[in-house]
């Protein structure tokens, strides 16, 4: 068990924030116990499957599965402080498992199901994980035999729990965990223990897009500030049906799950993601909040066909993750009925802003959102801020992470040791003039040299292109100029878009010419990761290797 996960914030910082109710002395267990007793009958979890098959449980389900799944972790030697990881599919088995190693005040470790050998064992090396929680197959990866390979080299991992085929030295999951009744033979283990919130339980991993990969070290009590804040400005309340299309594996999936642990709703999972499948699941959920990037949304528009479809219970379509496109602020309503609402998060912070009902329709174009009652938000400007020199993001508050710790590194970073607790999100952003911001691109992606261009203002204008199916600006080296930006384009025509005629449309709609792309390049589809990022360090990688003399 790593020592970082031992640290607990300062006791002054733990009571300013219990003053102010953003910090709170129960968790997600006394919130799964409440529902359990006030909303037995009521579901807590929506589970769809590719392959037809679906789960409906209850919340009185819920909190039986998370004693028993609690009591297998607990047999397996998981006690107050050790790591569980867990990598798997939007399968119900997996919010469970999460929570029930919460319940023995463990430290849970997502990883998403993308994550290969060469990453994985990094990350279990780093969390000292006792016990792993895989599949064995996914989408024609063996994942359970390649931690089967890596355990070896990992003296601290002791049990490989399997869901599906195992061989000797694995554990089958449906049988140890779902069938036998751990509950009735750990009921001294088991016993109703006050949660404490203010400990180390969950390290989700960036996605490492901008650099080394870190640990966000969360309590319980930080991921509640995280989840809390945006409870109010979207109106979340027991009656409500979320649908996130995110891996329980990731922060937004987290978010999403918790949020609906919170206030007594339900959560929607799929676990293998199409346009179709997410549109079929919107409709026979009866879903009513719909959150997720971009990317998702533009794949269920893609799946209509040009047909509205027929969503009475939906009323909020959120997204973030990464900029939302102008154009999907304008589709959303169109296809959907409902206005697109903005929401910034981000792994270490949790839900920081989000657009509200009081906003004009088309906010989420023009915002990102004010921020929530859990944060407080700083733009340092390097000069006046402006579309052309945004400022730097800061932010702090009850939902900032304890502390990051570096994948390969090892680097611990506590947030309130340094700039009075203020954390640099690595985010460009101006004053959106409704008390909340606008998000100008990652400072990783800034182009320019005196003069910086608004990343996201030009590839929100390309995708509205007849002849561009998707776009991303990356900068590359230039002798003269220092930095230029190149256009790299999913052409939508055949012969695709040129140079000049990208530069004459993006003129024509009255862009600054220091602005406009400099050179183009062509893809089939650009590089994203899971949650729809474009992996643009892949992208500038490209264009550095194709501008270097050899």
């Amino acid at each position: 068990m790593s020592t970082d996960f031992l640290i607990r914030p300062r006791k002054i910082r733990a009571s300013k924030f219990r003053a102010s109710h953003v910090w709170r002395d129960g968790g997600p267990i006394s919130d799964l116990r409440r529902w359990r007793d006030e909303l037995r009958e009521s579901l807590a979890i929506k589970a769809y499957r590719a392959d037809g098959g679906a789960a409906w449980i209850s919340y009185a389900d819920f909190a039986h599965c998370v004693e028993r799944f609690a009591g297998a972790l607990y047999e397996l030697g998981v006690r107050p402080g050790h790591v569980v990881a867990c990598q798997l599919p939007n399968w119900w088995q997996a919010e469970v498992l999460l929570l029930a190693a919460a319940r023995l005040d463990a430290v849970v470790a997502p990883i998403m199901t993308a994550i290969r050998p060469r990453e994985l064992e990094r990350m279990l090396r780093r969390l000292g994980a006792s016990v792993c929680v895989t599949v064995d197959e996914w989408h024609s990866f063996p994942h359970a035999a390649a931690l089967r390979e890596i355990a070896a080299r990992l003296p601290e991992l002791r049990h490989r729990v399997v869901i599906g085929s195992t061989v000797d030295g694995e554990i089958e999951f449906s049988s140890f965990f779902e069938e036998t009744p751990w509950e009735e033979r750990h009921p001294v283990a088991l016993d109703d223990a006050r949660e404490d919130p203010d400990r180390v339980f969950m390290v989700l991993f960036t996605s490492g897009t901008s650099g080394e990969p870190k640990g966000a070290l969360h309590t319980k009590n930080t991921w509640y500030s995280c989840t809390s804040g945006m409870v109010e400005p979207l109106g979340i309340t027991s009656t409500d049906v979320i649908f996130t299309p995110h891996s329980l594996m990731h922060a937004a999936g987290q978010f999403f799950s918790k949020m609906s642990l919170l206030t007594g709703a339900s959560i929607v999972l799929l676990d293998d993601w199409s346009g179709e499948r997410g549109l079929k699941v919107l409709a026979d959920s009866g879903t009513t909040q719909f959150m997720s990037a971009p990317s998702f949304i533009y794949d269920m528009i893609a799946a209509t066909a040009g047909a509205r479809p027929v969503l009475p219970a939906l009323r909020v379509v959120g997204s973030g993750v990464t900029t939302i496109p102008k154009p999907l602020v304008a589709e959303v309503p169109e296809v959907f009925g409902v206005t697109l609402r903005a929401i910034w998060a981000m792994t270490e912070v949790g839900g920081c802003t989000v657009t509200r009902n009081d906003d004009p329709p088309d906010w989420a174009a023009h915002s990102d959102g004010r921020p929530t009652t859990a944060v407080e938000l700083d733009l340092r400007p390097e000069a006046a801020i402006s579309k052309d020199q945004p400022a730097q993001l800061f932010v702090r508050g009850g939902s900032v992470c304890l502390a990051t710790v570096g994948r390969d590194s090892g680097a611990l970073t506590i947030i309130a040791d340094h700039d009075e607790g203020w954390y640099d999100t690595g985010d460009l952003a101006i004053s959106d003039g409704r008390g909340g911001i606008r998000l100008m691109g990652r400072a990783g992606d800034r182009i320019g040299g005196m003069f910086m261009i608004p990343v996201n203002d030009v590839e929100s204008e390309l995708l509205k292109h007849p002849a561009v199916s998707d776009v991303a600006i990356v900068g590359y080296p230039d002798e003269q100029a220092g930095e230029l930006a190149c256009a790299v384009i999913v052409p939508s025509t055949r012969p695709p878009v040129t140079l000049d005629e990208l530069r004459k449309y993006l003129a024509g709609k009255g862009m600054t010419e220091w602005y406009l792309p400099a050179r183009v390049e062509y893809l089939e589809a650009l590089p994203r990761n899971d949650n729809g990022k474009v992996r643009k360090e892949l992208l500038r990688r490209l264009l550095l290797d194709a501008t270097t003399p050899t």
